[in-house]
């Protein structure tokens, strides 16, 4: 059958085996994060006579890829992540999904993907949730994690932009990041490895970006460090990001930096970030920043707190950057003050406990 949210329509293929309540609701009790799915999926499929067609919300199930499938052998994908939050009133809403459906255009242009418009992204995703409203999970920092995403779906070995594409979304409902409380991270330095270069893929959100974090990530881990930091490519000096979230500085003069880089994902939490920051009376910089200047700066006491932030964890406070002989400790307790100052302000906006000044949630129901 067709149906629609506001101006968007798509037809709804019901699950014909949902997953009955009292198993949801043991799912929902403990969801932890990307293992349970909900009983439905989005999907659409593209061509260049065609262009976007077919919307769909279908039951949820496994992909048919013929093995000369061009993702499969050319890595031409992207996706995005996302949340929606239940309110205290009941009502479901998504957190800026027009930068989301914005940044995957650009990731969409550099892979060489047909750009998806933005009413098909953010109708794609209220569709879903709305089919799957009850898998949204409430109390605490709960949320349903949105992942959409698009592959190179033709059946074909020539190395050239594909000319069928598929687009999905998919749900998982996530509990919160920090169940026992929000505990410091630490960093691994990586000097051999780089996550991307200039004029390369790393400001896109394509799969191979985390592919090639892996290994370093490994080692981070054998060095009991929970996640990997990586230097710019070219001069090996200028930090760019985490496996997969970006950083900030806090200083001790009130400024709060977060690096600048061509091969840097642009993250949706870490703009909204700089807004909040701005609305709390920092000085917020985007700019070059050098390993040498996080050493040294916590050394001399001028950087005060770093901290990663995403759409998984939202804000993580760094404990320790390690490298092999030696480390800089900016934290050993998780409790700094200005982190989670700015952390609690945004996801006060998130779960709609303060006012949404800046226009960034999306009702969704």
């Amino acid at each position: 059958m067709t149906t629609s949210t506001d101006a968007f329509s798509y037809a709804l293929e019901p699950s014909p085996a949902p997953v009955s309540d009292e198993r949801r609701a043991e799912i929902l009790a403990n969801p932890g994060f990307g293992v349970h799915f909900t009983d439905h999926m989005f999907t659409s499929e593209w061509t260049p006579e065609t262009g976007w067609a077919d919307p769909t919300v279908k039951p949820y199930g496994p992909l048919m890829l013929d093995p000369a499938t061009a993702v499969l052998h050319y890595a031409q994908e992207i996706f995005e992540g996302l949340k929606a939050y239940a309110h205290a009133d009941g009502s479901i809403w998504t957190f800026r999904p027009d930068a989301n459906a914005a940044r995957f255009q650009r990731s969409a242009h550099r892979l060489a993907l047909p750009e998806l418009p933005e009413d098909w992204f953010i109708g794609s995703i209220d569709a879903l949730v709305t089919t799957d409203r009850s898998w949204v999970p409430t109390g605490g920092e709960t949320s349903l994690y949105l992942r959409p995403f698009m592959y190179a779906s033709e059946a074909f070995l020539g190395v050239r932009p594909s000319k069928h594409v598929t687009y999905c979304v998919i749900a998982s409902p996530a509990g919160a990041y920090f169940a026992g409380g929000m505990k410091p991270v630490n960093i691994w330095l990586s000097r051999e490895y780089a996550r991307a270069g200039s004029g390369g893929t790393g400001a896109a959100k394509c799969g191979g970006n985390y592919a090639s974090s892996l290994l370093p990530q490994q080692i981070a881990a054998e060095h009991g460090c929970d996640q990997v930091v990586f230097l710019d490519s070219e001069e090996h000096q200028w930090i760019e990001e985490l496996g997969g979230m970006n950083l900030y500085f806090v200083h001790d003069d009130g400024t709060i930096v977060t690096p600048a880089s061509d091969s840097i994902l642009e993250g949706i939490t870490r703009d909204a970030i700089g807004t909040i920051a701005g609305d709390l009376g920092y000085k917020v910089e985007q700019r070059r920043f050098g390993i040498d200047e996080w050493i040294d700066g916590v050394a001399s006491g001028h950087v005060t707190e770093v901290f990663a932030c995403g759409t998984a964890a939202v804000v993580t406070q760094v404990g320790a950057l390690r490298w092999p002989d030696g480390e800089a400790v900016t934290d050993v307790d998780g409790a700094g003050s200005v982190t989670m100052a700015i952390r609690e302000a945004l996801i006060d906006v998130q779960y709609g406990r303060a006012e949404d000044k800046h226009g960034w949630m999306h009702r969704i129901a």
